[in-house]
C-alpha cells in the first residue's frame, strides 16, 4: 500500500492535471512510445512556442482527473503510454503540430482529442490539424478589411499621378466640344 506522502503527491498531481484539462479550449492525447529524446525534446520546445502545455502523465492519473466529467469517454485510449497537450487559447494548434508529428514518426500515434470539454473523434482530431492556425486566420482577415482600403488609396493615387483632373476639373476647351456635338445630335431629323 502506498505510503500518506505518495497519496498526498498523486492527489497534488492530478489537482493539477484537472486544473490544466479545465482551464484548456482544446487537448489531443497521444501514445509517445518509442520517440528519441532528440525527437521528444524538438517536440516540445515546438509545442512550449505555440502556448501548448505538454505533458506525460499515468493513465490512472488522468482517469481521476477526467472522472465525472463528459472527458471520462476517453478511458478506452488510456492504455500504454500516453502524453497529453492542451491549449488555453488555440483551437488547432495542439492537434497540428502532434498531427503532423506523428505522420513523421511511426511509434508516436494520436490516441484521442476535446473541444470545449467534449472529446472529438480521430477524425475530427485530423480536421482540426488541417485548419489553418490563428495566426493565418487573423492575417486572412486582415487582408480582407485592408484590401478596399488600399484599392482606394491606389486609385486617389492615379488621380494624383495625373495632374489631379478629375471629369468636373477638365479644361473649358475640351468640354466645349463635346457641348457643341450634342445640339447637332438632336437637330438631325427623323427617317
Amino acid at each position: 500500500m502506498p505510503s500518506a506522502k505518495v497519496l498526498e503527491l498523486n492527489k497534488a498531481k492530478v489537482a493539477a492535471l484537472k486544473e490544466k484539462i479545465d482551464a484548456a479550449v482544446a487537448g489531443v492525447l497521444v501514445d509517445y512510445k518509442g520517440i528519441t529524446v532528440e525527437d521528444d525534446t524538438k517536440l516540445r520546445k515546438e509545442l512550449r512556442e505555440a502556448g501548448v502545455e505538454y505533458c506525460v502523465a499515468k493513465n490512472t492519473l488522468i482517469r481521476r482527473a477526467i472522472e465525472g466529467t463528459a472527458l471520462e469517454a476517453m478511458d478506452d485510449v488510456l492504455n500504454g503510454t500516453t502524453a497529453i497537450a492542451t491549449s488555453k487559447e488555440d483551437y488547432v494548434v495542439a492537434a497540428k503540430i502532434l498531427s503532423k508529428f506523428a505522420d513523421g514518426h511511426d511509434n508516436f500515434t494520436v490516441k484521442a482529442g476535446f473541444l470545449d470539454g467534449e472529446v472529438i473523434s480521430l477524425a475530427k482530431v485530423d480536421e482540426l490539424a488541417k485548419l489553418p492556425s490563428k495566426e493565418q486566420l487573423l492575417a486572412t482577415v486582415v487582408f480582407a478589411f485592408q484590401a478596399p482600403m488600399a484599392s482606394f488609396a491606389r486609385a486617389i493615387q492615379a488621380i494624383i499621378d495625373k495632374g489631379g483632373e478629375t471629369a468636373e476639373e477638365a479644361p473649358a476647351e475640351e468640354a466645349a466640344p463635346a457641348a457643341e456635338e450634342a445640339p447637332a445630335a438632336e437637330e438631325t431629323p427623323a427617317e
